[in-house]
């Protein structure tokens, strides 16, 4: 049996949602994760003090072994008094949403300029930006592309601020980033490295692989899989997991989002081998993101063992990514 040992990882994106089911989405984590950005689009948002410890709380009892980063959602009435408050509880980020783009973003931001003093704050309190980097009202497959000025426009008149484009999804977005400056990073999925439109509408409907952004056209997956694959420090791991229940995926207006928690080192371990790329995996899924956030690299080890076996077709109720396959790597 082949045995792979990798630096515990870090996931720069995760959702958890509320409530009960948080803590079986929290402990399928921790299986295979130290530390997970924590997204703020909850019910009720991430948006005071009280909020983000109640959320962080409940995490970290849910799973004592995960360290949980937390994050705000950014609106135009945060104040510096505000800022400094998260910054005292250990808030790492802000979490930018164009309104209606995503799931429970009804309330983000319609007016961008709006914004740029609570950006300016937190340029100057040393916070990460992460935007969900799509344009509303857009042709659906285009607003990647479109959101791409707003992103060059922040990188120019905040230089000293990072930010991060979270889960590109297409060739344009990549290019982007490559050009921009040092301070401009992206995180890129398991599922945006995987697959295309096509594992949505292709030969069937499959509402589980529906996300936000959603899946683009196949030279868009290879200009993902070059950029995570080439071992450039602006590309690392950021998952976008996130659960519905299979009746809210199953259904008219289904729910945006795919659930990649429970199998996500076996497909990244798989496809960092099969290009040939296994000695830039530790970098992308335990360094450049830690080095981007100005947080220590992980020291602790996580192993797998090149054994076959076979996903649930339901984990707590959710269709996983890769429900029904075969995948060659498994937790040791």
């Amino acid at each position: 049996m082949t045995i792979l040992k990798l630096p515990l990882p870090d996931d720069f994106h995760v959702h958890l949602r509320q409530g009960d089911p948080l803590t079986d989405y929290a402990r399928d984590m921790s299986r295979q994760f130290g530390r997970i950005l924590v997204m703020p689009n909850t019910e009720p948002a991430l948006q005071s003090v009280e909020t983000i410890l109640a959320y962080k709380k409940a995490i970290t009892s849910a799973a004592p072994s995960l360290e949980p980063l937390m994050t705000f959602k950014i609106h135009s009435g945060l104040s510096q008094a505000d800022l400094l408050a998260f910054k005292e509880i250990g808030v790492v980020a802000g979490k930018y949403y164009p309104a209606g783009v995503t799931t429970n973003s009804e309330d983000g931001v319609s007016d961008f300029e709006s914004v740029f003093p609570v950006i300016a704050l937190m340029e100057k309190m040393n916070f990460v930006f992460s935007v969900h980097g799509e344009e509303p009202g857009v042709f659906c497959l285009d607003r990647e592309a479109a959101f791409i000025p707003k992103i060059k426009t922040l990188a120019q008149k905040f230089p000293r601020l990072r930010i991060v484009f979270e889960h590109v999804s297409t060739a344009e977005a990549v290019q982007a980033v490559l050009e921009l400056p040092p301070n401009v990073a992206a995180t890129i999925t398991a599922h945006h490295l995987t697959m295309t439109l096509d594992d949505v509408i292709g030969d069937s409907l499959r509402p589980h692989h529906f996300c936000k952004p959603i899946l683009k056209l196949p030279a868009d997956r290879e200009a993902i899989r070059k950029a995570a694959f080439s071992g450039n420090p602006k590309f690392f791991f950021g998952s976008d997991s996130a659960p519905h229940a299979q009746a809210k995926k199953e259904c008219a207006y289904g729910a945006a989002g795919i659930y990649s928690a429970p199998v996500l080192l076996p497909i990244l371990v798989r496809e960092f081998e099969r290009e040939g790329a296994l000695n830039k995996l530790d970098d992308f899924i335990a360094g450049y993101g830690a080095d981007f956030y100005g947080i220590a690299r992980p020291t602790k080890k996580i192993e797998l063992i090149k054994k076959s076996w076979i996903v649930s077709n339901n984990i707590h109720g959710v269709v996983p990514l890769a429900a029904g396959e075969t995948l060659e790597w498994s937790l040791l």
